[in-house]
């Protein structure tokens, strides 16, 4: 039922909601749990080959002392970086230090970066020089609107989860299977740039650390997300008419220290399939002005809002019943 006029137990839970979604810890990139078979870290092996131990690369990708370079400033380039080995993990973060950086001006440069978590490797393709319907997880790191009726500012980051079945749409910038998002401007910083990509026990956290300030700011935080283990970790790029320098620096994988329920355990998590409990139909996609979507998630905002706007509607109802009643009751009155 809806909260009552005083104190009850419904109260704790509306401070809950008031609160919000709680900002998930992200580890302070020291820990021992790191595991240097799914991290790419300078100095680099095979400098000047087109290979390096745990991690093959394609397409426009050069690998120097500095930083992994997926695409040069030019036009219609694509390359990619993959891990070797599958991640059976089933709790994990991803710090990457990345740098995106051109000459081109205002929106002049293009197209972005996607990091992956999926099934299949080494496939290229159209969704930032990588394939389509694929199987995981993707966050984009879009730099270029191609959608001009949108509201949302660029750079922007989103989050798609797939299990085969959808296809990235460019032209809206992936509006259409896009679960949450945030705009973050990383282009053409003069410090570093660092994204984290936390997944536990169903939970989807993106955090940014663009402003040099050594803290993480949150960007994405979802739950509901279903993703198997031995899947893949990798990064892309591409550019098109417009182009961008795409540079990754490091990829770290550190194994989050999580306790499962003995049915979570006997789960095979390689047979999982990649799934939100949210998911939505394309055409509730509508972009509103601070770039998430009306039919995203229901955060802790959100059901205040909603239990908050259920409840003035029954006062409503309720003070225009009663002076429909009264008058009622007055026309009958007359009657005596």
């Amino acid at each position: 039922g809806l909260p009552g006029p005083g104190p009850g137990p419904t109260t704790p839970l509306l401070l809950l909601l008031l609160l919000g979604p709680v900002v998930a810890d992200i580890t302070d990139g020291n820990s021992e749990h790191l595991k240097r078979e799914h991290s790419l870290i300078k100095p680099y092996q095979g400098v000047g080959s087109s290979s390096m131990p745990l991690w093959d690369f394609q397409g426009s990708t050069i690998l120097t002392s500095q930083y992994v370079r997926l695409t040069p400033d030019e036009r219609s380039k694509e390359g990619s970086i993959w891990n070797h080995q599958p991640c059976f993990l089933k709790d994990w973060e991803m710090h990457v230090h990345f740098k995106v950086h051109g000459a081109g001006k205002k929106n002049l440069h293009g197209d972005g970066i996607a990091l992956w978590y999926t099934r299949d490797r080494l496939v290229p393709g159209p969704v930032f020089g990588s394939k389509d319907n694929f199987h995981g997880l993707a966050i984009f790191l879009d730099t270029y609107p191609n959608d001009e009726t949108t509201e949302r500012v660029f750079p922007y980051i989103s989050v798609m989860v797939n299990n085969g079945s959808l296809s990235y749409d460019h032209s809206k910038d992936g509006r259409w299977t896009e679960l949450a998002g945030c705009t973050a401007d990383f282009r053409n910083r003069d410090h570093d740039t660092f994204l984290a990509v936390r997944y536990s026990r169903g939970r989807l956290t993106v955090m940014t650390d663009l402003e040099d300030k050594n803290e993480w700011k949150n960007c994405i935080d979802i739950t509901g997300v279903r993703l198997p283990t031995g899947y893949y970790f990798g990064a892309s790029a591409g550019t098109g008419d417009l182009s961008d320098n795409h540079d990754i620096i490091s990829m770290k994988l550190f194994q989050l220290m999580v306790e499962h329920t003995p049915d979570e355990e006997n789960i095979d998590w390689t047979k999982i399939e990649p799934s939100v409990n949210f998911l939505k139909s394309p055409k509730d996609n509508v972009d509103d002005p601070t770039g998430n979507f009306r039919s995203g998630p229901l955060t802790g905002w959100r059901v205040f809002l909603l239990l908050l706007c259920a409840l003035l509607g029954i006062i409503v109802c309720a003070v225009v019943g009663a002076v429909v009643f009264q008058k009622r009751q007055e026309r009958n009155k007359r009657f005596y």
